[in-house]
């Protein structure tokens, strides 16, 4: 850590706000912020979406638009203050001095030109330096984020990339100027585990290769953890607990802090046992906020009279290292004490075979050549898969994107076909009949919750009418009248006040908007219900909340959920049992249990390295997959995941290059498909592992580790 005493800070931000101004009124979305970055140094800014991070970010920059305002306070840069800068002063110092990396790379690719010229531009408009020494600095660069045959990446056009790559690039260009601060939003929520850890360690390296200081904004504490000296928590604008990360994590001092940690599953957690606990109430309006602590509302320490009497100001935490906390009580609260659990659930075994997947295949014929004159070529998504999901039980279906999940998701649907194999449900074969064939009660049986809840509901039709329409749809009711009962019933399942049939999707906020989406796939009484990446995108706040609301419809219903995600946090939480996919192929399946310790295929000890944890006392193995995911069109041969395993040496006769390794047992229900000798998953250890819990820790109430090898 850097003694703040011999430094003076790079970057100060001294009681801002911001406001945006619209007809009706000014809208305050910051409030007297403040917050200092070091040379050298990483803070980690994070809250629930809303609480005004990246405005803060666009302030540094001075991009908060013709609405936006900076109503008081200073942001300072190496002593000058940013808010009185005139614009060409401030242009000097944009992407030289300081460079930010937005969310969604392609917002900062130019579509029609090539990486090179991107990359060159930095250098040339901000230093004046000629192209062939911007070209000299672009490889370097390129060199520098880790991307295989620079020389081809400078020549490619962006959509010739892939989503990792492009991040890179953005990562690449923000470095072109060698900047003194380097601002990150939310830079790796696109991205794969895999691609997101290597993109984590490429951030790291090349802080310390540069000197640069950051600002890493993002919701995932475990990332935070990973990357950042320093965290500050946001909440309704305001900051409201910020120090070292260590301090924070491990000895936390606002109420809003610790729900954070407790919203998130963290090892330990389990949906019986130990279940979640969500942050009760709303996140207010920005022109609704309530007087005294914002966070009063939401909070079991509240006091009436104390905490909304008065404006609170940020106070110091003894003993730690510029630790500082939002809340009146910090020194009065036992922050060692267990939360109040919900009802705790014994485990139910499984019931029936529901569903079973038998050597399915799905392949797509693709036209090569202009205008489709060249040679067919075939995209093999799902290869020989085999599985079977019964009744009540949890399956994950993990692994990287473009490994055939969405593709196995659109064949249970009947969005497409199967090429060859059998799907079963129940006593009816399904492979072959797409959807606008299939009876009412078959398609009524199999229903989806989509990833992202702001896309899958009608804008212009009220929330009882798309529940309604989807009953009509199944033919459930025989008149309005009962299909209205229903709606109103469906909407008591989801805990949604009966009062929200009438409003429309715009009103509703995206928790809210995926709750919709469950009883609309619950509304035909589901058999299966698969959930591509449901909490995704949702706050961690509401993660927890709808995680937990699709178990108790499960317990209630008795359905079978086929959870995909490529958050492992959540599936260990979730699952029953879990399926890894790798290129179209299943390369593990076995319990949660089973999955999460050794022996491990390979690709899944990656996978579970590659995931962030939010908590100081995890010991993991560090595991970086190089290179990118084969192509399904050409893919390698033997075995699919032989171009990025560290084991393969251990495998005699070159067997990994040459052959298909077959789907072995390892214990009872859990099958591997690796070459690798029994000798050597024998000497596999965990990839995550615990110490002992500090008291007070990001643990403390109720979710305390376990020992070593929890992972």
């Amino acid at each position: 850590m850097t003694d703040p005493d011999r430094q003076a800070p790079l970057l100060e931000i001294d009681n801002l706000s911001i406001s945006f101004f619209t007809r009706l009124r000014a809208i305050p979305a910051v409030m007297d912020f403040s917050a200092t970055i070091l040379p050298g140094e990483a803070l980690g800014l994070v809250g629930e979406s809303g609480c005004g991070k990246s405005t803060v970010a666009l302030a540094i920059m001075q991009e908060l638009g013709v609405n936006g305002r900076i109503t008081g306070g200073a942001i300072r840069f190496r002593g000058r203050d940013l808010t009185t800068m005139a614009p060409h002063d401030l242009r000097a110092i944009r992407g030289r001095d300081i460079a930010m990396i937005y969310q969604e790379p392609m917002a900062s690719l130019n579509p029609a030109m090539r990486i090179g010229r991107q990359l060159m531009e930095v250098p040339m408009i901000h230093e004046g330096i000629p192209a062939a020494e911007a070209r000299a600095r672009a490889l370097e660069v390129v060199r520098d984020v880790r991307l295989p045959d620079p020389e081809r990446i400078l020549n490619a056009f962006p959509h010739q990339l892939s989503g990792g790559q492009q991040q890179r690039i953005v990562i690449a260009m923000a470095l072109m100027s060698k900047p003194s601060l380097l601002i990150l939003d939310e830079p790796t929520t696109a991205l794969d585990v895999t691609v997101e850890a290597a993109v984590v360690d490429l951030v790291k390296d090349l802080g310390r290769k540069y000197g640069t200081s950051m600002l890493f904004i993002s919701h995932n504490l475990g990332l935070v953890l990973e990357t950042c000296d320093r965290i500050c928590v946001m909440y309704s604008g305001e900051a409201v607990e910020t120090g070292a990360v260590a301090d924070v994590f491990d000895r936390m001092r606002h109420p809003y802090t610790q729900a954070l940690f407790r919203a998130i599953p963290l090892p330990g957690a389990d949906k019986n046992s130990r279940p979640l606990v969500a942050i009760p109430g709303n996140f207010p309006l920005p022109h609704e906020r309530p007087p005294g602590c914002t966070f009063g509302p939401r909070c079991g320490h509240f006091q009436a009279g104390r905490c909304d009497a008065q404006k609170i100001a940020m106070a110091p935490v003894a003993g730690d290292d510029r630790h500082a906390t939002r809340c009146l009580r910090a020194a009065e609260i036992d922050w060692t004490a267990p939360p109040v659990r919900a009802t705790l659930h014994a485990a139910t075994a499984p019931g029936p075979v529901v569903l079973r997947a038998e050597n399915l295949r799905k392949y797509y014929d693709v036209q090569g050549g202009a205008f489709g004159s060249g040679m067919r070529r075939v995209v093999k998504a799902n290869e020989a898969l085999s599985f079977e999901a019964r009744q009540g039980e949890t399956l994950a279906i993990v692994g990287e994107s473009g490994c055939g999940k969405s593709t196995l998701a659109k064949v249970l649907l009947g969005l497409e076909t199967a090429t060859a194999g059998r799907i079963t449900l129940l006593d009816e074969e399904i492979q072959s009949t797409p959807i606008e064939a299939r009876r009412p009660d078959t398609i009524s049986s199999v229903q989806m919750v989509f990833q992202n809840p702001f896309d899958t509901l009608n804008p212009s039709m009220t929330v009882g009418r798309q529940i309604v329409r989807a009953l009509e749809v199944f033919r459930i009711g025989r008149s309005d009248r009962e299909r209205q009962g229903r709606m109103l019933e469906l909407l008591d399942l989801v805990k949604l006040p009966r009062a929200f049939a009438t409003r429309m999707p715009r009103q509703l906020s995206g928790g809210q908007k995926q709750r919709v989406g469950i009883a609309r796939a619950f509304a035909g009484g589901a058999k299966v219900v698969v959930a591509d990446e449901p909490v995704s995108a949702l706050d961690v706040s509401v993660q927890a909340a709808v995680a937990d609301l699709l178990m108790e419809i499960q317990r209630r219903e008795g359905t079978t959920l086929l959870f995909i995600s490529h958050d492992l946090s959540i599936v260990r939480y979730l699952s029953d049992r879990v399926l890894v996919m790798y290129l179209g192929h299943v390369v593990e399946t076995g319990t949660t249990d089973q999955v999460f310790a050794p022996p491990y295929h390979p690709y899944t000890e990656a996978l579970l390295s590659a995931v962030p944890i939010a908590d100081t006392k995890v010991k993991k193995a560090h595991v970086v997959l190089e290179g990118e995911i084969p192509s399904a069109m050409n893919p390698p041969p033997g075995c699919p995941f032989q171009t990025r395993c560290r084991w393969k040496a251990r495998v005699p006769d070159n067997l990994c290059e040459t052959d298909l390794p077959p789907l072995r047992d390892i214990a009872p229900g859990h099958r591997i498909k690796c070459h690798l000798p029994e000798s050597e998953f024998a000497r596999m250890v965990p990839v995550i592992s615990t110490v002992a819990s500090a008291a007070g820790g990001a643990q403390t109430g109720g979710s305390a580790q376990t020992g070593a090898g929890a992972g």
